[in-house]
């Protein structure tokens, strides 16, 4: 590691409210990738007949238990779970469960249910798990989001790169398309494309790659811009070295740092458009788990509190980590702070 890097690390963890946003972050967004562990209407082990099966990764069938229809075997329903006790066996479940896309048909109250000690977080209003939804949406939003992100920046980076170094007929021609591009009205594009296709992850992640890379344009074309001129990239031109080593090699390692300030922001920005689109309808398909269809449900129920206050509390929670993470890499990437730490 370079001493700038231990600087810029160093003044990362300087700020502790950004170094533990990120902390609890990360920790929180690692246990939802083992959310099928965590909350599930399937064991995570099973011993039948004196055999260990992994129902959470594997599918088995009735006839496989014991039973007589040659169907997927439904491990909440009593008829199997008494097969696998006659067998001498037993089960491990998840501490949830319950599964997002299940309906709990043994509610024994109204859907939607409040809180109690089987469902921590009380069901919606078609008795599927609150708390288990929630896990599963908050994955799927941040790996919506960091997917998005990413693709945005690379789009964004190239598109203002290439505006920045060559400039010209170049910069003119691609400045009025972004303008022109950032004046059509994404919102009515979406809900016409709705009323046409049935909308997914995958096509809803299209659309919104094409609408969300414009924000960086601007900051690294005038980066790419400043950094054109120095001394060593006129240098290097007057090597003979080709224009596309000069931006990868010297050009856009210059322009990074302050497009990385974005990054956070940016990722906090993708979360909440998808919770948006979610919330009027017309993102992810209903089954799908989302925080943003977890606060459509609370509007629609308003008897229901802890619907809302759930999806609220979650959203806050996770937008003020983000924000406070994109406030410490701000602060390990300014070179006004960095020289400070420095000098001290």
């Amino acid at each position: 590691m370079t001493p700038m890097s231990e600087r810029r690390l160093a003044q990362f963890k300087a700020n502790r409210r950004g170094y533990y946003s990120l902390w609890i972050f990360l920790v929180l967004f690692v246990l939802s990738l083992f959310a099928e562990f965590l909350a599930n209407n399937k064991p995570i082990l099973v011993n039948h007949s004196g055999e260990l099966w992994m129902p959470v990764l594997f599918s088995y069938t009735e006839l496989d238990l014991g039973g007589e229809l040659n169907i997927e075997a439904d491990y909440t329903d009593p008829y199997i779970m008494e097969l696998i006790r006659d067998s001498g066996g037993w089960a491990i479940w998840p501490l949830i469960p319950y599964t997002y896309n299940a309906a709990d048909l043994y509610l024994e109250e109204a859907a939607p249910a409040p809180p109690s000690t089987v469902h921590w977080l009380g069901t919606d209003d078609t008795g599927k798990d609150t708390l288990a939804r929630l896990i599963y949406g908050f994955r799927l939003s941040v790996i919506f989001g960091i997917t998005l992100t990413i693709l945005s920046s690379i789009i964004g980076i190239t598109v203002g790169a290439v505006q920045g170094y060559f400039g010209g007929l170049v910069d003119l021609f691609g400045q009025r398309l972004v303008e022109i591009w950032a004046g059509l009205p994404i919102l009515l594009i979406l809900i016409i494309l709705a009323s046409i296709v049935q909308p997914n992850v995958f096509w809803l992640l299209g659309i919104l790659v094409l609408f969300s890379w414009m924000p960086l344009v601007g900051v690294v074309r005038a980066e790419v811009l400043r950094a054109r001129n120095f001394e060593y990239v006129r240098a290097a031109r007057a090597l003979g070295v080709s224009n596309q080593s000069i931006l990868m090699g010297h050009v856009l390692p210059n322009a990074m740092v302050a497009t990385l300030t974005y990054v956070p922001f940016i990722l906090s920005g993708a979360v909440t458009t998808l919770t948006a689109l979610d919330f009027l309808g017309f993102g992810l398909p209903a089954d799908s788990p989302s925080l943003g269809e977890l606060l459509a449900q609370g509007k629609a129920n308003l008897h229901a509190p802890w619907l809302g206050l759930t999806g609220f509390v979650t959203l806050g929670v996770m937008l003020t980590l983000l924000i406070f993470i994109g406030e410490a890499v701000r602060d390990a990437l300014d070179p006004r702070k960095t020289m400070v730490t420095q000098l001290s």
